[in-house]
C-alpha cells in the first residue's frame, strides 16, 4: 500500500447500470470487499474476506465500481492520518499538514480526484475531520442508518459507515443507497429558508487565529443564507466528547481487538497501542455505570433542538504540521475531536462541508449537526452553504457544478394529487411539507374535470369533479407522502373534499383531491382558467 491508497486492478464492479453508475468508490480499510485483503492498517492482522459489507455490495449493486483500499489511522484510532505503518497521509492541498483521520486516505482520493467518492468510518470524527481538512464533504450518518455488517469495529456502539464527496449532492446520492430507514425515522421536513443555528458560547480555536477568522465568516454566510445565530453553552459537550477516550467507554476498543491484541501487542503501533490497552483496566460495571451516565445525558441534551434547527460548529479547532502531530500525538489529537467526539455518543446525525480558504492556503470547514434522523435537512442547508462559498472541488480546483433537490429516497410513499390550497406556495402547503411530503410534478388531469370555487371557504379553496364528456385537462401536483403519516393529512381532509381517485392525463390513476358533487351547485365554474393557480392570479 501507498501512504493512502492501494488500488483494485481492474476496478471491482458488477453490472453497469443503476444509479451509481460510471461512480468510482474508494473504501477505508476496514470495510470488507470481497476477496480484497482488510488490514485495518496492521499488517499482522489482515485477513481476506469471501464476501463484501453490506455497504460495498449494495454500492456494486447500484452500478459502482470500487476503485481501491484506502489507509487509515490504525484499527480507526485517530483523527489526524499519521498513524499507520504504511505512512502518514498527507494533506491534499498542503502535504505538509495532516490529511485528518482516521479515514485519511478515503479523504486523499476524494480530494485529488482518485475516486468520486470514498467510504469511511466515523466513531469519534473520523468522518468529518479529514473532510474539514481536504476541502472536501463529509457525511455522518445517524448511528444505525447504514448497516455495520462487514465493517470492522472500533467502537460497536457508537460506529457508522461515512461517506466522503466533493459535493453535498453526490454525497446524499450515496446516502440514498446505502440507507436503511426501518432502522433509523428520518425527519423527512425540509430545512426551512429561516432558521436558527446554535453557535459555542465560547469557541475554541487552539489559538488559531485565521481558524476563528475563518468560523466568524461562515456564522456571517448561514446569516445571510437566512439564520439566526443562538449562542449555547457547550460545555455539556465537550463533557460528553471527553467520555469516549476517559472513561470506561473506551473498554469498547479494547474488546474489538482483544484476542488479537493480547496476543501480539507488538503488531500495534503507538499511540494506539496505550489507547486500546487502556480499555483493559475497567470493569464490566464500571462500562455499565457509564451506560447509564450516557443514557442520561442524551435525554438531557435533547433540550438542545427546542430552540434551535441545527449546530453549526468548527470541524476542528485547528489543522497541524504532521511534524507537529508526531511530536505531540495525544493532546493535539484530543484537541482535534473538541467538536466531534460527542455526536455519536449522543446519536446525532452530522455533515461536514468546506467554509473557506484562509489566506495562508489552509481549508477550513464547519460541521452542520442535527439530531439523529436528520441527515437530508442537514444535506439541504450544507449544499446551499457549500455552493455560497464558491470554493472549488477538493485539490482540483475545478467550479462546484449546479446544486440539485437534496430529499431522502420515499419507497414506503403515497402519491396524491393536489388542485388548489396544497399547491407549491399555496396557503396549506405546509400541511404536506411538515409531514415530508416531498412534490414528484407538476401535470394535468385528464380532460374529464370541472374545476369550481366553493363559496364560504377558509381559506379559498376549489372542488374538482369528473363530469366525463365536456370537462376539462386541470393541473394539479403529485405529492409523495410518507406512508405513516397518510392518516394525520386525512385528519385535515374536511367535507366536502375527499381523497379519492384522480386521472391523470397520461392515463395512471392517483389518489388526489376530489369534491362531493352537491358542493359545486351554488359554486363559480373556473375550469377556464386550467388550474386554481391561475384563477387565484386572476382576482388580482
Amino acid at each position: 500500500m501507498s501512504a493512502w491508497i492501494r488500488r483494485i486492478s481492474p476496478a471491482l464492479a458488477t453490472q453497469a447500470s443503476g444509479p451509481l453508475a460510471n461512480v468510482r468508490v474508494a473504501v477505508k480499510d476496514n470495510i470488507d470487499v470481497a476477496g480484497v485483503p482488510t488490514t485495518c492498517a496492521c499488517p499482522d492482522f489482515a485477513y481476506t474476506p469471501a464476501t463484501s459489507a453490506v455497504v460495498v455490495q449494495k454500492l456494486l449493486d447500484a452500478g459502482a465500481s470500487i476503485v481501491g483500499k484506502t489507509n487509515l489511522d490504525q484499527f480507526a484510532c485517530g483523527l489526524n492520518g499519521t498513524r499507520s505503518p504504511f505512512g502518514a497521509v498527507p494533506n491534499a492541498l498542503r502535504p505538509e499538514y495532516v490529511s485528518g483521520g482516521s479515514s485519511s486516505g478515503s479523504a486523499w482520493a476524494v480530494a485529488t480526484g482518485e475516486a468520486d467518492v470514498a467510504l469511511g468510518t466515523d466513531t469519534a470524527g473520523s468522518g468529518r475531520v479529514p473532510a474539514g481538512f481536504n476541502n472536501i464533504v463529509g457525511l455522518k450518518p445517524s448511528i444505525g442508518l447504514l448497516s455495520a455488517k462487514g465493517v470492522f469495529p472500533a467502537s460497536r456502539s457508537f460506529d457508522t459507515v461515512s461517506i466522503f464527496a466533493r459535493t453535498v449532492a453526490e454525497a446524499v446520492d450515496v446516502l440514498n443507497v446505502l440507507a436503511d430507514t426501518g432502522a433509523v425515522t428520518p425527519d423527512l421536513r425540509a430545512m426551512p429558508e429561516n432558521f436558527c443555528f446554535g453557535v459555542p458560547m465560547r469557541p475554541e480555536f487552539a489559538g488559531d487565529v485565521l481558524a476563528a477568522e475563518a468560523y466568524e465568516a461562515a456564522c456571517r454566510r448561514l446569516e445571510s443564507l437566512g439564520g439566526t445565530a443562538v449562542p449555547i453553552d457547550d460545555a455539556p459537550l465537550a463533557e460528553v466528547a471527553s467520555w469516549l477516550y476517559e472513561s470506561a467507554l473506551v473498554a469498547e476498543r479494547y474488546e474489538a481487538i482483544r484476542d488479537f491484541f493480547d496476543a501480539r501487542p507488538e503488531a500495534v503501533i503507538e499511540p494506539v497501542r496505550t489507547i486500546i490497552g487502556g480499555g483493559r483496566k475497567y470493569s464490566a460495571a464500571d462500562v455499565l455505570a457509564m451506560q447509564v451516565r450516557l443514557d442520561e445525558a442524551r435525554e438531557r441534551l435533547a433540550a438542545t433542538w427546542r430552540d434551535i434547527d441545527v449546530l453549526a460548529v468548527p470541524t476542528a479547532p485547528t489543522l497541524p504540521t504532521i511534524a507537529a502531530m508526531l511530536a505531540d500525538p495525544v493532546d493535539l489529537n484530543r484537541t482535534l475531536g473538541r467538536y466531534t467526539n460527542f455526536v455519536n455518543l449522543l446519536r446525532w446525525a452530522a455533515l461536514a462541508v468546506p467554509a473557506a480558504m484562509r489566506p495562508d492556503g489552509l481549508p477550513f470547514g464547519i460541521t452542520l449537526i442535527g439530531p439523529s434522523g436528520s441527515d437530508w435537512r442537514l444535506a439541504q442547508l450544507g449544499q446551499r452553504f457549500h455552493h455560497a462559498t464558491g470554493l472549488p472541488q477538493g485539490a482540483l480546483g475545478t467550479p462546484l457544478p449546479a446544486p440539485r433537490e437534496i430529499a431522502p429516497p420515499l419507497k414506503d410513499a403515497l402519491p396524491i394529487a393536489v388542485v388548489g390550497a396544497h399547491l407549491s406556495g399555496m396557503p396549506l402547503n405546509w400541511q404536506l411539507t411538515e409531514l415530508g411530503a416531498r412534490k414528484l410534478c407538476e401535470t394535468r388531469t385528464a380532460p374529464e374535470y370541472r374545476l369550481y370555487a366553493l363559496p364560504g371557504t377558509t381559506p379559498p379553496k376549489p372542488g374538482l369533479v369528473r363530469v366525463g364528456p365536456g370537462g376539462a385537462a386541470i393541473v394539479v401536483e403529485v405529492w409523495n407522502l410518507p406512508l405513516h403519516h397518510v392518516g394525520a393529512f386525512l385528519k385535515q381532509v374536511a367535507s366536502p373534499l375527499g381523497i379519492g381517485s384522480v386521472a391523470l392525463e397520461d392515463g395512471t390513476l392517483v389518489h388526489g383531491f376530489v369534491c362531493e358533487p352537491w358542493a359545486v351547485a351554488d359554486a363559480r365554474d373556473v375550469s377556464e382558467y386550467g388550474g386554481w393557480r391561475r384563477y387565484v392570479q386572476s382576482l388580482g
